[in-house]
């Protein structure tokens, strides 16, 4: 098979994995968008709960009540066909590895989508009722708290991300240390700036708070910690041998220059 046909099967193979991915995408946001109103209400429930007494949140332009609880069903419609959405990403990309890469790239994946779904869960039932209660506390006498649903979203969407992302760490830790890009010594050495810069993340993630701000620095400290843990559990394994991984069309072997290239590389360690 000349190189253009097997760029042109990739590319088809691809195209296939997004139709699959977009169609299962599409099935789970009819029923969210159903439901789009509640599930708005269940997201705004952590500010809902600290207003003060007739507090209520407003809509300030004409078509914010249609399409923000739009955006929350499309978002729960992701979270939802997330595992179709990573096991089509590992069917493309799982004929190009080496099997010991197979074997720890899918515990990856899905370990760093747990974790990301636990930061938002972090996020929803922790750091926002605090958030939340330490800014409606400090609100000026006579001054009604009313927040747009948009930009309610807008703040929620970005406190998630922040929390789903620094769930993350104990993920990177392991890589790097498991790719020989850094040691655990030389983790451990540089505690002390992790400490200080996972303040620093907090304070540039977070609402000006110091709430927000340690509810988002010692969790990302606390993971790192878990992170060299983790890793030293682990190790790093030396690279195997590997047989010819088999093309998306599951009918001929793929080259085995690189299977070669892995033998040679461990022979001459």
């Amino acid at each position: 098979m000349s190189t253009e046909d097997t760029f042109i099967s990739h590319l088809m193979e691809l195209r296939t994995r997004l139709i699959r991915v977009f169609g299962v995408l599409a099935l789970g946001f009819l029923p969210c968008a159903y439901y789009a109103r509640e599930l708005y209400s269940l997201l705004a429930q952590p500010l809902l709960e600290k207003l003060p007494q007739g507090g209520q949140m407003i809509a300030t332009e004409i078509a914010t009540p249609f399409f923000v609880p739009m955006k929350v069903a499309m978002m729960a419609a992701v979270i939802i066909t997330l595992p179709h959405t990573l096991y089509q990403m590992w069917a493309f990309i799982a004929p190009g590895l080496y099997s010991h890469e197979r074997r720890m790239v899918l515990p990856l994946v899905f370990a760093s989508s747990f974790l990301f779904i636990c930061g938002m869960a972090f996020a929803y039932f922790a750091a926002l009722p605090l958030v939340f209660e330490f800014i409606t506390h400090f609100a000026p006498e006579g001054v009604a708290v009313m927040t747009d649903i948009g930009k309610y979203l807008d703040f929620v969407l970005t406190m998630f991300i922040a929390f789903g992302v620094t769930f993350e760490v104990p993920v990177f830790v392991v890589v790097l240390v498991r790719m020989g890009i850094i040691t655990i010594e030389k983790l451990k050495d540089i505690r002390s700036y992790v400490l200080v810069g996972a303040f620093v993340v907090g304070a540039i993630f977070t609402p000006p708070d110091i709430v927000s701000q340690f509810m988002l620095a010692v969790p990302l400290y606390l993971l790192y910690e878990l992170g060299i843990l983790v890793a030293s559990f682990m190790g790093k394994p030396a690279p195997v041998p590997d047989c010819p991984a088999i093309s998306n069309d599951g009918t001929k072997p793929m080259e085995p220059e690189l299977d070669k290239a892995e033998a040679e590389g461990k022979k001459n360690s």
